[in-house]
């Protein structure tokens, strides 16, 4: 995931939908390795790499990612096309639309 997607997320991050959250997103990207989102009660932390426990797992390309975050492509739709794959709590990746608004 390029930098300039990881600030993108950091600026859009929405700390009061996150109050109470302990949840760590897992990705794993086609096209750029793996990364972790760690939400913790109103805090976002981003990290390279993979966590020893996610919360919920999403395997997708960037594009996919960027495409969900900004609206243009339905998370749903994506699911059930196979562009987003999803394991753990799954229903925790619906979240992530209101955790990252679109500005």
């Amino acid at each position: 995931m390029s930098s300039n997607t990881l600030e993108k997320l950091q600026s859009r991050f929405n700390p009061d939908a996150a109050k109470g959250m302990n949840e760590v997103f897992q990705f794993h990207f086609s096209d750029a390795g793996s990364h972790y989102l760690s939400v913790q009660d109103g805090s976002l932390g981003v990290h390279e790499g993979e966590h020893d426990d996610p919360s919920v797992s999403l395997s997708l390309s960037t594009d996919t990612l960027k495409g969900i975050m900004s609206g243009d492509i339905n998370g749903m739709t994506a699911f059930m096309t196979g562009k987003l794959k999803a394991t753990g709590n799954v229903t925790l990746a619906t979240k992530l639309t209101s955790l990252f608004p679109a500005k």
